[in-house]
C-alpha cells in the first residue's frame, strides 16, 4: 500500500515575511490572509504559502553550481516581457545569467530567491 498525500501548503524561508509575501501576492494575484514581522500566508489558486522568518537568512547565489538550491518557483505567464517589467517594478531583480533563452526569464525576489517566469502553454 502506498501513501497518497496531498499539499497543505507551501513554506518558504524569508528575511522580511511580510514583503516577500506582499511581493508573491502581486506577483501571484493572491490573498495576503496574515501579516506579522514574523510570519506572513498568502493564499493561491487555493494552496496557502507562508512566510516564516529565519534569522540570518541569506539567499542561495545565482548561478551558483556549487552551492545548495533551497528551491525556486516556475511561474506561468502569458508575456514574458509585460510579466518581467511589473515584476520588476515590485521589487524583483534581474540577474545576468539567464539560461532559459526566450522560454524563461530568471528574476530573484526580494529577498534573493531565484523564481522563473515561463511562457504559458498554449492549447
Amino acid at each position: 500500500m502506498s501513501t497518497h498525500a496531498d499539499i497543505a501548503m507551501i513554506s518558504l524561508d524569508s528575511s522580511d515575511p511580510a514583503a516577500h509575501a506582499a511581493f508573491y501576492a502581486h506577483a501571484l494575484g493572491a490573498e495576503i490572509t496574515h501579516s506579522e514581522t514574523e510570519y506572513a500566508m498568502i493564499v493561491a489558486g487555493g494552496t496557502p504559502i507562508g512566510f516564516g522568518l529565519l534569522p540570518g537568512y541569506t539567499p542561495p547565489a545565482w548561478p551558483d553550481e556549487t552551492g545548495g538550491k533551497r528551491y525556486h518557483l516556475d511561474l506561468y505567464v502569458d508575456d514574458l516581457a509585460t510579466a518581467e517589467k511589473d515584476l520588476l517594478a515590485a521589487g524583483a531583480t534581474r540577474p545576468d545569467f539567464q539560461p532559459g533563452g526566450e522560454r524563461w526569464t530568471v528574476l530573484l525576489d526580494p529577498v534573493g530567491q531565484p523564481f522563473c517566469l515561463c511562457r504559458r502553454p498554449q492549447g
